[in-house]
């Protein structure tokens, strides 16, 4: 599965930034392959996956020493992070407005309860404080695919793409959440992608160079 979704081997970055088209144009078929393939999955499977995921972050010190970190509720089969958002600490959650991504404070007994937003996203409510970029140590982004050096394919909006590129947050420590089948060799990107600092499926959590100092 990893090689039918694999991008060619080798596409110049002076082409990636003189025609951006093509490299969009590129993306379409394998979102449309991993979409599907994802939708398919058994929702016992989903949730086994899911929580071997959830595992996996939390044996690593570096998630039980973020003071605060950004997540997501999952939509459209992503990988369930529902385990982890039950804990008691601060969580940032997102919320759609335009092509932007506003990020709220959250935590499970808050007094602000979670709704369906855009998209039929569950969103944080309006009411909530906002998060303060300065206080996150980790963000946890939901991707369709990662390439192993930690490119990601998302849904083609470019919400994070935009979001990553903003300087409050550089430097902080990002980990695309996918299954297993969805990492894969090569995924097609532009010359302007962040990486992302590691990968996490069910069978462990994969740093792009080297994991973080603790």
């Amino acid at each position: 599965m990893s090689d039918f979704f694999s991008a060619p081997k080798s596409v110049p970055n002076s082409v990636q930034s003189s025609v951006p088209t093509a490299i969009s144009a590129q993306k379409a078929a394998p979102r449309r392959a991993l979409l599907k393939a994802r939708q398919k999955m058994p929702q016992r499977i989903l949730q086994e996956k899911s929580a071997r995921i959830c595992g996996h972050l939390q044996s690593w010190s570096g998630f039980a020493q973020s003071r605060l970190t950004l997540a997501y509720c999952s939509f459209r089969g992503e990988p369930d992070l529902s385990a982890l958002l039950q804990q008691q600490r601060s969580w940032g959650l997102p919320r759609c407005e335009g092509k932007a991504l506003i990020w709220h404070r959250w935590y499970p007994t808050c007094d602000w309860p979670l709704r369906p937003g855009t998209y039929g996203i569950t969103e944080p409510d309006l009411a909530s404080p906002l998060v303060e970029p300065y206080r996150v140590e980790l963000i946890l982004i939901p991707c369709l695919a990662c390439d192993v050096n930690g490119f990601r394919l998302g849904y083609g909006g470019g919400f994070y793409d935009r979001m990553l590129k903003q300087p409050e947050w550089a430097n902080k420590i990002t980990i695309g959440i996918v299954f297993e089948y969805a990492r894969l060799p090569q995924v097609p990107r532009e010359a302007w992608d962040i990486p992302l600092s590691g990968i996490c499926t069910e069978s462990g959590l994969f740093w792009v160079n080297r994991a973080p100092a603790e």
